[in-house]
């Protein structure tokens, strides 16, 4: 069915990286049942046009855009097909990383450069080239997605991949201050741990399963619309003068 006028994103364009499975996708879906025509931007174009072809079955507005985020020039493509198609850009979601699970004692340099490209590089580019579409459309939104483990150290995750999402909760702070004159809002999301077929992989080791439900004080994962509805709020106008917040979506972990 048509999407109907009057929801929160209604009128918006909104980008999401790493949109073609996960959490992106999740985002990318719940912003088009607002109203917002969606660029998932992804580097794997089969999953990325199924996501899009997906939300567009449901009567949204979706378009798969090839995108790796770790290069600039592939950045400056996608953000002008999206200003293209709809002549603006209002969000900007910031959600592709990637984590190598190798602790400190033995992580190879390639790959902690490898989740410094993505997690760190990614998004700093985007946020590079989309404030100048920002500008020319009188404002927007960018929402970086780090983690529980971008505001507290976490027992169970290795130390590359704090380091990335610590790195991405304070450029999220420092564009926020830096740009909001020029009506763009930048906040950061830090989910703990969420339901998702890779994490459910992950736990069929019992022990595993058993320590992170542990330490949730709500007692359970996020699940991906959990973390979609948080970023939902943060786009919409409803969130007009929250800037440079760090939200976590974590059933209470890091208060714990």
């Amino acid at each position: 069915m048509a999407v109907p006028m009057g929801m929160r994103l209604a009128g918006k364009t909104a980008l999401v990286t790493g949109a073609g499975q996960g959490l992106g996708a999740a985002i990318a879906a719940r912003f088009a049942e607002e109203g917002a025509a969606v660029f998932l931007g992804d580097c794997n174009a089969g999953t990325g046009k199924e996501a899009a072809a997906g939300i567009v079955a449901k009567g949204g507005r979706a378009f798969f855009v090839s995108l790796d985020v770790t290069n600039e020039e592939s950045w400056v493509a996608a953000l002008a097909e999206a200003e293209k198609e709809t002549g603006r850009l209002d969000i900007l979601v910031n959600n592709a990383g990637i984590n190598i699970r190798e602790p400190i004692e033995t992580m190879k340099a390639e790959n902690f450069d490898a989740m410094l490209a993505v997690n760190v590089k990614g998004p700093f580019l985007g946020i590079k080239h989309a404030i100048a579409v920002f500008k020319r459309c009188g404002g927007g939104v960018i929402i970086n997605m780090s983690s529980v483990c971008g505001l507290v150290g976490h027992r169970y995750t290795t130390e590359a991949y704090t380091v990335t999402k610590g790195a991405l909760t304070l450029l999220t702070k420092t564009v926020a201050v830096r740009h909001a004159a020029a009506n763009i809002r930048c906040n950061s999301l830090h989910p703990s741990t969420v339901d998702t077929p890779l994490m459910r992989e992950l736990f069929k080791n019992p022990d595993r399963r058993a320590e992170r439900l542990g330490e949730v004080p709500l007692g359970r994962l996020a699940s991906a619309e959990d973390v979609a509805n948080a970023a939902l709020f943060l786009a919409s106008d409803e969130a007009s003068f929250i800037n440079g917040v760090a939200l976590p979506v974590d059933g209470g972990t890091s208060a714990d």
